[in-house]
């Protein structure tokens, strides 16, 4: 299997029953386990927020989010593109106190998406964009 899919939106959180509408493509055939499935929609779900939130918090609405996701025969890729100040994910991440120790209502969707992700990056592209990868085994 290898199906690749793509998206546009605006940088807004209303768009994210849209976002995940558009990634219900990428569970056809259904992956067998559901958990894996849920973790899948989580880590995109965090992705897009953290982005919108956090890397165009200063930019217009209209500022575009492109999202990618590819189904491969034994993982999930999912690329979410920003025009944000890029950042360090891995200082961000140390920086974030732990799971079990964060009762704060915000911060935690970084350590979430740790925990969950087989593989996790923010990276500049060099147009002046910085990519959130993330894929997931299932």
């Amino acid at each position: 299997m290898n199906k690749k899919i793509y998206l546009k939106v605006n940088t807004d959180l209303t768009a994210s029953p849209q976002v995940l509408s558009w990634f219900e493509q990428m569970n056809q055939p259904p992956i067998p386990d559901k958990q894996i499935w849920w973790q899948c929609q989580t880590l995109l779900m965090e992705g897009f927020t953290n982005i919108v939130e956090h890397a165009h918090k200063n930019l217009p609405i209209e500022t575009p989010i492109v999202i990618e996701a590819v189904r491969l025969d034994e993982y999930i890729e999912i690329r979410i593109w920003s025009q944000g100040e890029p950042c360090d994910l891995e200082q961000q991440l140390q920086q974030t106190s732990e799971l079990e120790e964060n009762q704060q209502e915000r911060g935690r969707g970084l350590k979430i998406m740790s925990a969950i992700a087989d593989n996790l990056s923010y990276e500049p592209t060099g147009d002046n964009r910085c990519c959130l990868f993330i894929s997931k085994y299932y």
